[in-house]
């Protein structure tokens, strides 16, 4: 029994298929007859459009300046070796690479999470060289972390609370140092309702949700806020292409309200449909900067493993 939320790999390996959704089977499939788009209105309970739909970027001043960072991960090994970007306001600047080269370091240097060895970080102006992951979320930077269940979410705490985990101390969850209940369940239920997070109440542990829908959660959080920089690590692992569709046009929608977004995801996919700008991380080294719509999936797999390639842009 082969289970997967991954259409291609369901049609690749298996020899017949069945679709549940919400908890009952709704439909069965031969692989050999099946396309990802009838299985995905199957999962779905609707069509579901496999293209990002979005206009062209219309970039604007830089937000995120990196020159020259240096970055360790926790052994003291350099992961993230001298890399120069710029990500400006209206635009998506996609990070593709195989798992392990950097990604991880890179996105926590910049979120305030990790100390860099050498180089620097300004967000609008703003070295942030020294500051806490909270002044940094001040500047207007949201952050959807690689890891949710280590640094997106307080597990036993109510979904209420983990969607105000960054702003509970602001209006109008907050009045003269008191939390406002009344407030933070109205916003929790608007949240629930939009990200479709399946949960029996807004006061349930965030911990004893699925995967997906903790998932949904920190990207709920991290999407509703006003922001300048959008730090996005794997934002749709775990999650149904229902799911998926919603929230790749939510990344679309903040890039298009003028925020800059860093995205970083493992699948190439993602990347590529999203992506305005690529820059491809090979062992802590940017080594490409590739225009979105003319990067192709055989250029920056190559890329990815190491081939010798022109960089076809600048970072700016």
């Amino acid at each position: 029994m082969f289970i997967t939320h991954k259409l291609t790999e369901v049609l690749a390996v298996a020899d017949s298929v069945t679709v549940l959704r919400g908890g009952r089977v709704v439909g069965s499939a031969d692989p050999r007859d099946a396309t990802e788009a009838t299985l995905a209105s199957l999962m779905v309970g609707r069509d579901v459009s496999f293209e990002v739909d979005k206009e062209p970027a219309q970039p604007g001043r830089p937000v995120l300046v990196v020159a020259g960072l240096v970055v360790a991960d926790d052994r003291g090994v350099v992961t993230v070796d001298g890399v120069d970007l710029v990500a400006r306001g209206g635009e998506i600047f996609g990070i593709a690479g195989v798992e392990g080269n950097g990604q991880r370091e890179l996105v926590e240097a910049i979120a305030g999470m990790r100390a860099p060895v050498s180089g620097s970080v300004s967000i609008d102006g703003t070295d942030t060289r020294g500051m806490s992951p909270r002044q940094v979320e001040g500047l207007g930077v949201g952050h959807v972390p690689e890891d949710r269940g280590k640094h997106g979410l307080v597990g036993p705490f109510p979904i209420t609370d983990n969607l105000v985990l960054n702003r509970y101390k602001r209006r109008p969850f907050s009045s003269r140092g008191v939390m406002q209940r009344g407030a933070l369940a109205e916003h929790a239920a608007e949240q629930v309702k939009a990200y479709d997070i399946r949960t029996p109440s807004v006061d349930t542990a965030v911990g004893s949700l699925s995967g997906g829908n903790q998932q949904k959660v920190v990207v709920a959080r991290e999407l509703s806020a006003e922001l300048r920089l959008l730090l996005v690590a794997q934002p749709t692992r775990g999650l149904d292409v229902g799911s998926i569709e919603f929230i790749h046009s939510q990344i679309v929608a903040r890039r298009d309200a003028g925020a800059a977004v860093l995205l970083v995801s493992a699948e190439l996919d993602e990347i590529l449909s999203l992506s305005d700008r690529i820059g491809v991380l090979y062992r802590g080294r940017l080594v490409a900067v590739l225009d979105g719509a003319e990067a192709t999936r055989d250029e920056c797999g190559l890329l990815m493993a190491g081939a010798a390639g022109s960089r076809r842009e600048g970072a700016a």
